[in-house]
């Protein structure tokens, strides 16, 4: 130890140059500055880029108890909780530098397809950045707290007779006619702010996991992550990359199945997509990484989404809980003492019918106001 110089300072240092946060002690701590700031140099960002942030990022890497007690052998199981980004999804992730792109190249107004979390995101950060904001969505299959964002951070929202993939055709031609910037995840500046995900697990553990469980629509972020690990790796940041497990509910599972879905069908509304825009980007994942894309019905989905709420205390949307129920269902592939981290995409609070439809608890309603007949219902 060099004379003067105390352990706490040394460990401090050693956690700012692996950018982590130092721990808390008597000095002032810098606050998070949003991950295209924290990430700069990671990311196509230059002296002239606008950064557009509402500081999304850093969010919980938690350890799950109630879910590596179901596996056992001594596997380890993370769950990324990116359902605490601003706007209450992963797609912050991503908008920040869309959207930021946008206004270095000039851009008044943006556009997007979504199913809900995106035309969210979209919305939120093209209002921050000054833009109009458009999304066409498909009519009925969105989740009602995602609309309610989208209408409320000022977006003009389109409702088509038709499905998700009917709505991103429609906006790629729209894009490619007219003054207006599209913010899909086929926009390659999506996927740079959706990889700075991978950046903060393998940050959080000091190595990528040996597996990665994520859900799988439109495939835009199962990409991005394989992009950040691979990143991180060749750069000396990791020692490993993970093998990348992609599910897909079974009514909805193009990538699975090997051909498109005409008539996508599930309860989880975010990744009810026929048609993945990044197929070929998805299925390089999975050579690369030796992965598998599996299948997880609405049932398996539902029972995950009850199982976080109830046992870990995470409330996330359906479509994340994919992640989890696929994970469970070929539990006896992970290998023992395997680190897996399961991706939560999005907050439980965009999809509150959903939740309201499929828990387990009771409500106790029309009751006397009176604290006789509460404490009975209590049983004390």
């Amino acid at each position: 130890m060099v004379r003067g110089v105390s352990v706490t300072l040394v460990t401090s240092l050693k956690q700012l140059l692996r950018g982590q946060p130092a721990p808390a002690g008597g000095r002032k701590q810098t606050s998070w500055p949003g991950l295209a700031a924290h990430y700069r140099s990671w990311l196509p960002v230059g002296d002239n880029t606008p950064i557009i942030t509402l500081l999304e990022g850093n969010t919980p890497l938690l350890r799950a108890p109630a879910l590596e007690k179901r596996i056992g052998r001594g596997v380890r199981v993370f769950l990324k909780v990116d359902g605490l980004n601003p706007t209450g999804s992963f797609k912050d992730r991503g908008m920040t530098m869309a959207i930021s792109k946008a206004r270095e190249a000039g851009a008044t107004a943006v556009i997007c397809a979504s199913t809900g979390n995106t035309s969210a995101a979209a919305a939120a950060y093209a209002r921050r950045g000054g833009l109009r904001a458009f999304a066409v969505i498909p009519d009925g299959y969105v989740a009602k707290g995602k609309l309610a964002q989208a209408l409320l951070y000022g977006a003009e929202v389109l409702a088509i007779q038709g499905n998700f993939d009917q709505a991103l055709a429609i906006t790629q031609d729209l894009a490619e006619r007219y003054p207006v910037t599209l913010v899909n995840s086929i926009n390659p500046y999506r996927l740079e702010g959706q990889k700075t995900a991978a950046f903060e697990v393998v940050d959080a553990l000091g190595d990528a996991p040996d597996w990665l469980c994520i859900p799988m629509g439109n495939a835009g972020n199962i990409s991005a992550y394989w992009m950040g690990f691979q990143e991180y790796r060749n750069a000396g940041r990791s020692r490993k990359l993970p093998v990348m497990y992609g599910f897909q509910a079974s009514g909805s599972a193009p990538l699975v199945l090997g051909s498109p879905v005409a008539n996508p069908t599930t309860i989880a509304t975010a990744i009810r997509i026929g048609n993945p825009a990044n197929w070929e980007k998805a299925l390089t994942v999975r050579e690369e990484s030796g992965g598998r894309f599996r299948s997880v019905s609405d049932g398996e989905i539902l029972a995950a989404y009850q199982l976080l709420a109830g046992e870990e205390g995470v409330f996330c949307e359906p479509a994340s809980a994919a992640s989890v129920a696929g994970m469970l269902k070929h539990a006896t592939e992970i290998p023992p003492e395997a680190q897996v981290v399961c991706v939560l995409t999005g907050n439980g609070l965009k999809d509150p019918t959903t939740a309201l439809e499929n828990n387990q608890a009771n409500l106790h309603r029309n009751l006397a106001p009176e604290p006789g007949v509460i404490a009975q219902l209590m049983g004390l």
